[in-house]
């Protein structure tokens, strides 16, 4: 990664030449690769500095070989997984995104603040209308108060299933490394989902007939199915490592709609950071990872040298709703350098949970606590400013028009927080309704509590009446740097199950967690006011609940989300809306000249 040091004007502007040439001979080649990150110290007249990431995104389609057949799929510069973003906390990170696929796109920069860059969080018509087919935008952004494992993901669509890849943020430098060992090596460690589809057509024909859509055909890791699917020998991922060297995995969930175990036959490992925070260190032997989720995990290669599978599975806990499930398993092999791999022999494989072994996921999530005193750890707000209880349910709607819908009683699926099921505004984002002040885009009156109270995790609620919702585009609206605590409360229509929420924006503290029905009396009793998980997207119990705290110190339009795909069109999400702080260092600039337009 080239560091140079810049001291005169003239040398800026060859450097600066120097990068807008690369970008063109590189935006004309017909074999794209990753733009290799430049790192610019300019040097200005106030005395400031700045480090620059640069990178270069061509999203475009790219045939593919998975599961005996050839794909079309929509990817980054030619690759499945994208590129891997390597920064520096600090550093000022510019993408360009050159959209020369056939569908709309956006990319969000899933757990980055954005403080005061809301522009560049990427969620389509949140804070940003898509980038057309044949168009451009450039995403700028300096990453602030971060380190550890992040990822990037397209968000419109279904078309994050091959839109996503791995941003890396290390410590400062010159400043402490990690809270950790260092280790002998880094390797992302990518789960995802394949299908045997088009994507964007298999989300669009459920829409339209307002079913749930088609089960994914395959887990992946790091973009290879294993060899337990048909034809996959070759589209198998390897790792090979030393005897006694320490590796640290990041680990990423990418899949569109499945939470997953992951093990590694006879290895244990470490927890030292979950979505970014660091964590004291945790051993175990199975990770588990809801879609969204990231983990830093130290892995010791301290067995007999030989083959060891590792394994992904579902971990699939809905009650009462009868959906079908991909119940495969998706496997790497971890390799000691100096084994022969000799013919007719595999892998050791471990033993997996049960697909609906809940007990074992919650011990996982549950047991994860912050490292106090680490980079960048901040402790739990002690005041109060706003308290909401929601609640997160699976619902029907009207099926609307002249369609015909094939859900129960012809209605269609729908999801909601507080009963109301979110609908994006047309026309303009909701960030730039709001900055300017425009009407009829959103209204404020999101609910801080369900319209009704009852018995939220009885399971006879199923095709109960309550589950009858409409969709509206409601806010919540927030002073700036107000402490926001939330409980999130499952619910039994149609179903329960596990729901892993994504705030943008923001980190949160994650207080308690537990089944049933949240008990104010008894649960507030349980809060963890001294090292409680940090996170950005958390999986809130099948049928139960969790309490998360959030400062609202960044301006701007902030999404809350379930993040299983099949949820997010059917309504399951809301927003937050910062209001600007009291100095010109906590309001939100103006938006970016080429910001895309509706």
């Amino acid at each position: 990664m080239a560091r140079l040091e810049l001291f005169t004007g003239l040398a800026i502007s060859l450097i600066l030449a120097a990068s807008t040439a690369s970008a063109a001979i590189i935006e004309h080649s017909l074999h794209v690769r990753i733009w290799p990150p430049l790192h610019i110290f300019l040097a200005g007249a106030s005395g400031s500095s700045r480090n620059y990431s640069r990178s270069l995104f061509q999203v475009q389609n790219l045939t593919v070989r998975r599961l005996c057949h050839p794909r079309v799929i929509t990817a980054v510069n030619g690759s499945l997984p994208g590129p891997t973003i390597r920064v520096s906390e600090g550093d000022t990170l510019v993408v360009h995104v050159f959209n020369k696929s056939p569908y709309n796109l956006t990319i969000h920069w899933h757990g980055i603040f954005q403080l005061l860059s809301a522009w560049a969080d990427g969620p389509s018509s949140i804070t940003q209308c898509p980038i057309p087919p044949g168009s451009s935008y450039t995403y700028r952004f300096t990453i602030t108060g971060q380190e550890g494992t992040l990822w990037w993901h397209a968000h419109v669509s279904w078309l994050r299933a091959s839109v996503y890849g791995a941003l890396i943020i290390h410590p400062k430098k010159g400043h402490l490394g990690y809270p950790f060992p260092k280790p002998y090596k880094e390797v992302p460690l990518i789960l995802g989902e394949w299908w045997n589809a088009n994507v964007v057509d298999v989300e669009d024909q459920a829409l339209a007939l307002g079913v749930p859509p088609n089960i994914s055909d395959a887990f992946t890791i790091n973009g290879q199915p294993g060899d337990l699917y048909p034809c996959s020998r070759k589209h198998t991922y390897k790792l090979k490592v030393r005897p006694g060297k320490t590796y640290l995995l990041r680990m990423i969930n990418a899949a569109l709609n499945n939470q997953l175990f992951f093990k590694i036959a006879d290895h244990k490992l470490k927890v030292v950071a979950v979505d970014a925070s660091y964590t004291n260190p945790y051993v175990t032997d199975v990770i588990v990872l809801s879609p969204g989720q990231t983990a830093d995990v130290l892995l010791t290669a301290d067995q007999i040298p030989g083959s060891y599978y590792m394994a992904g599975r579902n971990y699939f806990n809905a009650e009462n709703v009868p959906l079908p499930f991909d119940n495969t398993t998706t496997t790497g092999i971890l390799l000691y350098k100096g084994t022969a791999s000799l013919p007719g022999t595999t892998p050791k494989m471990p033993l997996l949970p049960a697909f609906n072994d809940t007990p074992t996921a919650h011990k996982f999530s549950s047991s994860l606590t912050s490292l106090v005193g680490a980079p960048h750890w901040i402790p739990v707000p002690a005041e109060v400013d706003e308290k909401m209880f929601m609640t997160i349910s699976l619902g029907l709607s009207p099926c609307g028009g002249r369609a015909t819908c094939q859900g129960p009683n012809g209605l269609r699926f729908s999801a909601s927080m507080n009963n109301v099921s979110f609908q994006a505004p047309t026309g303009r984002s909701l960030l730039e309704a709001a900055f300017f002040g425009l009407k009829g885009f959103f209204t404020t009156d999101f609910p801080d509590t369900p319209p009704l109270a009852f018995d939220y995790t009885n399971r006879s609620l199923a095709q109960s009446p309550l589950g009858f919702v409409l969709k509206g585009t409601r806010v919540k609206k927030l002073k700036y740097n107000a402490t926001v605590e939330i409980v999130l409360q499952n619910t039994a229509f149609i179903g329960v199950e596990n729901h892993p929420m994504h705030l943008h924006g923001f980190n949160f503290h994650v207080l308690a967690q537990g089944f049933g029905n949240f008990n104010p009396a008894n649960d507030r009793k349980k809060f963890n006011f001294v090292n409680p998980v940090i996170r950005n997207t958390i999986g809130v119990p099948v049928g139960g609940w969790a309490v998360i705290r959030f400062q609202a110190n960044n301006p701007g339009v902030w999404m809350f989300h379930c993040h299983l795909d099949v949820h997010l069109p059917w309504g399951l999400a809301t927003v937050f809306v910062v209001e600007d702080g009291p100095t010109p260092s906590s309001t939100l600039p103006p938006p970016p000249a080429d910001l895309p337009k509706c």
